[in-house]
């Protein structure tokens, strides 16, 4: 089983030469200009012919459409060659041999399988190997088609569910990935950003906030909603269009770290305009709760990475489910929407409550089982492995 996030670097004397045309677009982008921004994600350069580069040479056939976890993968590789129906898709040729890189190279622009793949391991699509993606907190095998007219909703529909978290919570999982998907597709032909959806994100998340202030739930829940399903759009551009960067993922990641507790306290605060108020001590006492039970489980989380190399919730299948109800963000907010459909949005305040502590406590309990099974002996790894 391969760890495609923790597998050894690519060389970054490696060239990337891509072999044949193809004008065939996936996500609003050429099979030449996904391959260049897969190469500037891994640090390697692009050359213009085979016969020109004297390093080791990561050869790309334009007629296939991959999962970059592919790339990454055979930039590892040296004399490996990874094929599809026979024919070779992506393959690292070691510097000291022209004539082997020109034998692939005439193989992927002539459509044909290798003629003889001395000195090269092969590594067949059809053979099923599947992969770890600690990012992705998932294992699975990466998608991989031929780059047609006709493949084209497939592979976009292969390459966005390809880039969505294994280990989620219910309503990301669940409720609304085929819509994200339609609206991820819509974005990518508009030609926006991910840090444009994310900041279209947050100003929604500030104007859900300000509803919720004064009360205006249903309105608050609306705009947080598209909110929600947005937070899951810009990430899957990101990923889809090879376009993630190190500023947007902390955007992204600080909108996502920073609005939640805003959001409960204006909860509590709009009660009173709503008719529903609770006494000023109880409102205090219940938010202190919620706010150190937000950031305490999240100290535990980066206490647990830290000493294990991974994240808690996918530790034991258990974690992994547990993880989908977990008091986050959109847990939390489903609890709330069941409630004031009863007409009872206080009641749903205390609810999140009481569930964030025990959340907490689960998260607590886990991490103490995982200290004393390595004080055992055992080995602490992640269930997915």
């Amino acid at each position: 089983m391969e760890n495609l996030s923790s597998s050894r670097e690519a060389n970054s004397g490696t060239v990337v030469i891509l072999c044949g045309e193809n004008q065939t677009k996936i996500w609003g982008a050429s099979a030449a200009e996904r391959v260049r921004r897969m190469a500037a994600a891994t640090g390697l350069t692009m050359e213009g012919a085979v016969s020109e580069a004297q390093a080791p040479r990561l050869l790309v056939n334009s007629s296939f459409a991959f999962d970059p976890a592919w790339f990454r993968f055979m930039a590892q590789r040296p004399d490996h060659v990874l094929t599809f129906g026979g024919r070779p898709v992506l393959a690292l040729v070691a510097s000291g041999d022209p004539q082997k890189a020109e034998a692939v190279a005439a193989a992927m622009t002539g459509g044909a399988p290798l003629a003889q793949t001395d000195g090269l391991s092969v590594l067949a699509f059809e053979d099923g190997a599947e992969f770890h993606n600690v990012e992705l907190r998932k294992k699975e095998q990466p998608f991989l088609l031929p780059l047609e007219p006709a493949n084209v909703a497939a592979i976009e529909r292969a390459s966005y569910y390809g880039a969505y978290k294994g280990v989620t919570d219910i309503l990301t999982k669940y409720l609304w990935p085929e819509l994200a998907f339609h609206i991820t597709r819509l974005a990518a032909r508009l030609r926006l950003s991910p840090n444009a959806v994310t900041a279209i994100g947050a100003l929604l998340s500030i104007a859900a906030t300000f509803a919720f202030f004064e009360g205006r739930y249903w309105l608050g829940l609306a705009l947080g909603f598209v909110f929600m399903v947005l937070d899951t759009v810009d990430g899957k551009l990101a990923r889809c269009t090879i376009t993630s960067s190190k500023w947007g993922n902390i955007f992204d990641h600080g909108v996502d770290l920073i609005h939640p507790p805003f959001w409960w306290w204006a909860w509590a605060a709009g009660l009173s305009a709503y008719g529903r108020p609770i006494g000023g001590e109880a409102m205090w006492i219940a938010l202190a709760v919620i706010f150190a039970g937000y950031v305490l489980q999240r100290v535990i989380e980066g206490v647990f990475i830290r000493l294990y190399g991974m994240h808690i919730h996918v530790w034991r299948p258990v974690d992994s489910r547990f993880r989908l109800i977990t008091a986050r963000r959109n847990p939390n907010v489903a609890i709330l929407f069941f409630f004031l459909l009863a007409g009872r949005p206080d009641l749903g305040f205390f609810a999140i409550t009481f569930w964030t502590a025990a959340s907490l406590g689960f998260h607590l309990v886990r991490l103490l089982q995982a200290m004393a099974a390595r004080r055992a002996g055992h080995e602490v790894a992640s269930w997915l492995n």
